[in-house]
């Protein structure tokens, strides 16, 4: 069996496809950055979308998603988003946790830190107002 990366950099791949099944890395919300993690997390859903759709899959096919928040208290803002964005029918199995973010120091949004994260894209410091929100584990056929 082949294993194919996509965007290959010197420590991870944003996508590695085995098996007809497609692995995601967490995604950062470039677009959205210093805003809300509802907006943030439409930046993130937005950038697997389009590593989804260079691996040949879509998010009707995703297996399973774990989300990580820098702050459980931000869990309806991004659900919001991201139930506007899955498909209805098409639900993956997904678990929502709080975690501290892996390396905050390199984000320079708003100045009070904190951090919410899906699992299958992005990084971002956050205040009282705003969020992180990064996905990984992004398991799609």
């Amino acid at each position: 069996m082949s294993v194919k990366r996509l965007h290959v950099g010197p420590r991870m791949s944003q996508a590695v496809i085995h098996d007809r099944t497609v692995y995601l890395a967490g995604q950062v919300a470039d677009e959205a950055k210093g805003k809300r993690v509802g907006e943030q997390t439409k930046d993130i859903l937005a950038a697997i979308d389009r590593l989804l759709a260079e691996a040949g899959s879509d998010k009707s096919r995703i297996l399973s998603a774990t989300v990580y928040l820098a702050d459980i208290g931000t869990f309806a803002e991004m659900n919001a988003a991201w139930d506007a964005w899955v498909p209805a029918g098409h639900t993956p199995a997904r678990a929502t946790v709080e975690a501290k973010l892996a390396a905050p120091e390199t984000w320079a949004d708003p100045p009070l830190a904190e951090l919410a994260e899906l699992d299958e894209a992005g990084f971002r410091k956050r205040s009282r107002e705003f969020g992180n929100v990064v996905c990984t584990n992004v398991q799609a056929r």
